[in-house]
């Protein structure tokens, strides 16, 4: 192996040494091959950062909107060019097939091509003689410079579909924390970003450091907002903390996705859904499918042909075309969902297939867990509540429908939700009685497209304003209400009441 490239930062479009004291390592997840190591950048790097988003806030957000989004037209493009290169980057480094790749960076591009419809997303409201000789008018406005901080498992999606095009075509500037463990798909983005769609200078910035380095982008006054996707606990840090200092938040955390599966339900396309759902990305996506609530009458028919199903499945190298699952993104995650496995086992799970010995000819120093599940779990059992993010499916045996959705909103996380059936019936009931913020009829991955919000409730989410969709527009922006009144001669002479042109008596 040759000498291991370290990694650098990037401030004002420039990429530079960081005079960081440690690094992290970044990994093959399909061989175990070290790759890469990202610095953790200081504090002094973090404030840097933030200071160039600074200056570069007044003269972007001063464009026009027609020439921002003649910026994002060019920026779409660029993406769609890079695809296939972005996504085998994204399969090498943590592990979900090129397929899912593919879908990582399509997920980016989406967002962008919303981002496109800026002078439509982006207007306000007006209305004539609102009052006797009173107009009012409503614009929306950019915040400033926005913070986004990256999780591990959507390197492309998450910081440039879910933080950036938004916020940079409503006239905002960017830092991104960039996760330390899946940071090449990003920064390998950011070069493009200024290389080849000419972006101005500081608009994005991006660095990799730790919890600590990283407290200054929830308190220092020039952020005015905070978008986050990660853990619960670290969530509600975030929010509670960037909150206290007068910022917006979003903060986008864990899940357990539950699925109800009824007696009426057609059983080989519920399983080829709860397949690809449960199992893609290997698990580690905040809208897996990890419990399915299985009506009684149909358990054994169902648990048996999910099994058949999963061991059909082609466990292989991230990036040959015909793997199916994937790795896990590190040895220290691989541990960890196998913990998970062997703790449903000691609470009384029955093991029906297990994945913790999973080897792959030719690629055996890689993350790999194979499909697993685990029957007959039951509610005092904290491997069907908690998150596991590994391809781990639990099953949930229930009497009928209204078991099932009480089970299911007795989870704290409520991210999203699936019923498979046939009955209309059930299917609009659901709807009203899940507690999940996205929701599948016969949907195994209920992912809202970019011009919808993505919406989880409970645990899984700690703000007001969702990414994407509306919500997004509104949450990069701050509104301004104008009321004008122009004088006549009558009105020049007008006695001027309390409540002066916003009500008539």
């Amino acid at each position: 192996m040759g000498e291991v490239k370290r990694l650098k930062y990037c401030i004002d479009g420039e990429w530079l040494e960081s005079k960081a004291e440690r690094y992290m390592p970044i990994t093959d997840s399909s061989t175990g091959e070290l790759i890469a190591e990202a610095p953790c950048c200081t504090k002094e790097e973090a404030e840097a950062a933030i200071e160039s988003a600074d200056r570069a806030f007044p003269a972007w957000s001063s464009l026009s909107i027609s020439k921002r989004q003649q910026y994002m037209f060019t920026w779409r493009d660029v993406l769609v060019r890079h695809k296939e290169e972005l996504s085998l980057l994204c399969a090498k480094e943590l592990g979900k097939t090129i397929g899912e790749a593919r879908g990582d960076v399509q997920k980016a591009i989406e967002p962008t091509e919303l981002a496109c419809s800026l002078p439509a997303l982006i207007q306000g409201d007006a209305s004539m003689n609102v009052t006797t000789g009173y107009d009012s008018t409503s614009y929306r406005f950019p915040l400033g410079v926005v913070a986004g901080i990256v999780p591990m498992n959507f390197p492309a999606m998450i910081p440039w579909g879910w933080m950036v095009p938004l916020a940079i075509a409503t006239g905002n500037t960017v830092v991104l924390k960039a996760n330390s463990q899946t940071p090449l798909t990003s920064i390998r983005i950011l070069e493009l970003f200024y290389e080849e769609a000419g972006f101005p200078k500081g608009v994005v910035n991006l660095v990799t450091c730790g919890r600590q380095e990283a407290e200054i982008f929830l308190t220092d006054p020039r952020i005015k907002a905070v978008t986050f996707v990660g853990t619960t606990g670290v969530g509600k840090k975030i929010y509670s903390i960037a909150a206290e200092h007068g910022k917006r938040v979003q903060a986008q955390t864990e899940a357990k996705n539950h699925a109800l599966l009824l007696e009426d339900a057609d059983l080989e396309s519920a399983a080829n859904a709860i397949i690809n759902s449960t199992y893609g990305c290997a698990g580690m996506r905040c809208m897996a499918l990890p419990v399915i609530c299985v009506q009684e009458s149909i358990a054994d028919r169902f648990v048996s042909l999910l099994k058949e199903k999963a061991q059909a499945m082609k466990v292989g190298c991230a990036y040959e075309e015909d793997t199916r699952l994937g790795p896990v993104v590190s040895a220290a995650h691989r541990k960890s969902v196998c913990d998970w496995i062997q703790k449903g086992i000691d609470e009384g799970a029955k093991l029906v297939l297990d994945g913790r010995n999973c080897k792959v000819p030719g690629y055996e120093n890689g993350f790999f867990v194979g499909p697993t599940i685990l029957d007959h779990v039951t509610a005092e059992m904290s491997v069907g509540d908690c998150e596991i993010f590994g391809p781990v499916t639990c099953i949930k045996r229930v009497r009928d429908y209204e078991e099932g959705v009480r089970i299911m909103n007795r989870n704290p996380f409520a991210n999203g939700s699936a019923i498979f059936t046939q009955s209309g019936y059930y299917s609009r009931r659901f709807v009203m009685d899940t507690d999940g913020g996205m929701v599948g009829i016969n949907v195994g991955i209920p992912v809202p497209t970019a011009y919808f919000p993505f919406s989880g409730n409970k645990d899984s989410f700690f703000g007001d304003l969702h990414v994407l969709g509306k919500d997004g527009v509104r949450f990069y922006t701050r509104a301004k209400t104008v009321t004008t009144h122009w004088f006549d001669e009558k009105s020049a002479k007008r006695e001027v009441g309390t409540w002066e042109g916003s009500t008539e008596i």
